[in-house]
């Protein structure tokens, strides 16, 4: 499936959507060979858009060499491996399934899907493109800083013991301005979910990726603040501009859960775009029987790590900066003590894939990962709903 360019094997990449996340997947297919050793060199083919004049431009200035403006035709190309997508989640499950139906690879930003029943179609012909050689991952991106890698090694050594408690939120306050314009992100039928899918299917992934735990049950409300907002005018990004006129915002502004782990564990979770004064706090905190860990996005280049085996004299959260070359990705980047940011955590999440493509092993999150957050994305909905805990449906 790959090409061999001047001796080198190349991965033809074909990226779907160029706004937000396509700018970041962009950066980060330009860097990730730069300062990475790769099996494969990535190739930025095509950039596909459905305004011809809109995706020219976004191409010109992100780097693709073509331009196309129907996906179809991209999942069609023989000079595509892989496929990008960065549309909104109402895409994700017909562009993906075709992709993988095709032969190619499969990036897939967050949530998986906007349902359960597409997630499940789309983890189904992952698991059959799987037995052919073509790998699919979807993009949970903060499983890829330095920091949370590091947690996550630090948890499967035992360093904390056994974990009891998962404390997580994700707080933003980018539409608290009730006359922020109604964009695509809080309209259900585009978006699945507002605040919920939007960022917390962020922490309800790194909640399982951090314990190596899966979450089985949960008792959630959820609220929009605002019910009606001024229409956003023709391509108005994560703000975008209003006009005169309004409409319903058909999605949360904030859900909050609780949860019950596979182990015992217990959680509780918060996600809300209406947190005045937090622009993009992801917080997590994990305590277990030997002692605990905490991160905060805001402060990403630091875990803080509680020994509790120490003497009470000594004892306490110590600050682990994780700068330093043993650190998890680290090492390609910068001298000790000179911080990563966040379009790093992108870089990473293409070395991972890119990787496992050339190995012939899952790159993960798989998208069996993705359909597990999407289940209980739709357990907290229904939850909220009926006032009732909601059970988990097993694998």
């Amino acid at each position: 499936m790959t090409q061999t360019i001047d001796g080198d094997r190349t991965l033809a990449v074909a990226m779907i959507g160029h706004s937000f996340m396509g700018a970041a997947h962009s950066q980060a297919w330009r860097t990730a060979p730069r300062f990475f050793d790769l099996p494969l060199t990535p190739s930025m083919h095509v950039l596909c858009g459905r305004d011809p004049g809109r995706a020219q431009e976004a191409a010109d200035r992100l780097g693709w060499a073509q331009v196309e403006s129907d996906w179809r035709r991209v999942v069609e190309r023989p000079d595509v491996d892989l496929v990008d997508i960065c549309t909104p989640g109402d895409s994700h499950a017909e562009i993906a399934v075709a992709a993988l139906a095709a032969g190619k690879h499969v990036l897939c930003e967050k949530p998986l899907a906007n349902s359960v029943a597409e997630a499940e179609e789309m983890a189904a012909a992952a698991r059959a493109a799987a037995e052919r050689g073509v790998q699919a991952m979807v993009g949970f991106t903060y499983r890829r800083v330095p920091a949370i890698a590091l947690a996550r090694r630090l948890v499967a050594d035992g360093r904390i013991g056994e974990v009891r408690h998962v404390r997580a939120q994700y707080l933003q306050d980018w539409i608290a301005d009730p006359e922020a314009p109604l964009s695509w992100r809080l309209q259900k039928e585009r978006a699945g979910s507002g605040a919920l899918g939007d960022i917390g299917a962020h922490i309800i992934d790194l909640a399982q990726y951090l314990t190596g735990d899966t979450i089985t049950e949960v008792s959630a409300l959820m609220e929009t603040f605002v019910k009606e907002r001024p229409l956003a005018t023709e391509h108005a990004g994560l703000s975008g501009t209003a006009s005169t006129e309004r409409g319903p915002v058909t999605v949360d502004d904030a859900a909050l859960f609780l949860a019950r782990f596979g182990s015992g564990a217990v959680g509780s979770f918060e996600a809300t775009r209406f947190a005045t004064g937090r622009k993009n706090a992801i917080r997590i905190e994990l305590n277990g029987s030997r002692g605990s860990l905490a991160f905060d996005f805001e402060d990403m280049n630091v875990l803080e790590l509680h020994d509790a085996t120490e003497s009470d004299d000594t004892a306490g959260f110590r600050r682990i900066l994780v700068t330093e070359p043993g650190h998890p990705y680290v090492a390609a980047w910068w001298p000790a003590g000179h911080g990563l940011g966040y379009e790093h955590a992108f870089t990473h999440q293409v070395v991972d894939l890119v990787r496992g493509i050339a190995d012939g092993v899952p790159p993960h999150p798989t998208f069996d990962d993705g359909l597990r957050v999407q289940r209980v994305l739709a357990a907290v909905e229904t939850s909220a709903d009926t006032r009732t805990w909601q059970e988990i449906p097993r694998d």
